[in-house]
């Protein structure tokens, strides 16, 4: 017999994120516990709600997670309950990391690698939050200190030329050799006004800008992507596209050079494999990022990565950003995310109170 929990769970950042839609001070999330009652084992995902931009923030999300853990009893409705998530995408991938953790051999291990065995890292970005000049100018510096090569800058909520001058000053210091720099807009700027920004931010040298327009104008996207001066990638654009041939025809006419792939809000990790072969087939590249996970989802993200074998930077660097996240043996050191050898701590998840 399989018994299904889950309970909602506030992270709370340890100071403001700040992005084009807002500063974020507080991140809603919900874990899933299946225990399999014949043999004591336990299996723990999460689902990587986020409010606002998740495919599935619904008025009626606590009650549909609620009557999908109380649906499922054995394996069968377990496998079931799977199949019927798809317009659930965070729901899908809370379930079906549970899963996996379930069936795993060693606790916590969905994915054996040398990722989990210690001997190896995931090359990550790091992450500089939208601020005033001086705090986005103290991110970088801490960053670059910290070892890291690569760095994604949240751009457009700040005066445009304020951001141009802060690209201008790391370039001044570090080449494009030295240092990689990825854009993300969140979708932010005016289709009217993006080809005239692409061109001023080309001469930075960036490796790429996510979603500089806002998600579901196609056609406005396609014909940027047909002009713009370094890459695109698409991000929002995918959240929401279930069906294998709209993500065939969004990918076939958009034609974009990177796509980025937040398990939580596509549908979980074959769904983001799906995504990553369609992709590959039309020559286009991708990398993984996080949706501001706890350590749960980030562990289960973070090993389907490394079993991926790419040697690009991942956007998994925020197990670092709350107060209150889940104890786990998830470390960065050297601009990479290890699986060291720190303890999981769930003990303090309440899995009697379902409020």
């Amino acid at each position: 017999m399989i018994r299904a929990t889950c309970i909602p769970y506030q992270l709370h950042f340890k100071r403001p994120g700040g992005t084009s839609r807002g500063v974020l001070r507080q991140k809603e999330t919900w874990f899933i516990r299946l225990e399999d009652t014949d043999t004591g084992k336990v299996g723990i995902g999460e689902t990587g709600l986020f409010r606002g931009l998740s495919y599935d923030d619904r008025p009626e999300y606590a009650q549909k997670i609620q009557q999908v853990c109380g649906a499922i009893q054995d394996w069968d409705s377990l496998n079931v309950s799977l199949s019927q998530l798809t317009d659930w995408p965070s729901i899908r991938f809370g379930l079906e990391s549970a899963y996996l953790a379930l069936q795993a051999d060693k606790e916590w291990e969905l994915f054996p690698s040398a990722f989990t065995r210690s001997e190896a890292g995931i090359p990550i970005n790091g992450l500089i939050w939208m601020g005033d000049p001086a705090f986005m100018k103290e991110q970088i510096q801490e960053k670059i200190q910290a070892g890291f090569r690569c760095l994604k800058l949240k751009i457009g909520a700040l005066d445009f030329d304020k951001e141009i001058e802060i690209l201008s000053e790391i370039r001044k210091t570090f080449d494009p050799s030295e240092l990689e720099i990825r854009v993300d807009a969140n979708g932010a700027f005016s289709p009217a006004e993006t080809l005239d920004k692409l061109k001023r931010l080309n001469r930075f040298h960036l490796h790429s800008i996510e979603q500089p327009i806002r998600a579901g104008q196609l056609d406005e996207m396609k014909d940027l992507v047909s002009k713009t001066p370094f890459p695109i990638a698409l991000d929002e654009e995918l959240i929401g596209v279930t069906r294998p041939e709209d993500q065939d025809r969004l990918l076939t006419e958009i034609q974009p050079q990177y796509i980025i792939l937040k398990p939580a809000l596509v549908g979980g990790l074959e769904a983001s494999r799906t995504w990553i072969r369609k992709a590959e087939e039309r020559g286009m590249g991708w990398w993984i990022t996080s949706a501001l996970e706890s350590n749960i989802g980030l562990n289960a993200i973070a090993q389907f990565t490394y079993s991926l074998q790419t040697d690009r930077y991942q956007g998994l660097g925020t197990g670092q950003l709350f107060t209150n996240n889940i104890s786990s043996p998830l470390e960065i050191r050297d601009a990479h995310l290890y699986y060291g050898t720190g303890e999981w701590e769930v003990q303090s998840l309440n899995w009697n109170d379902p409020s």
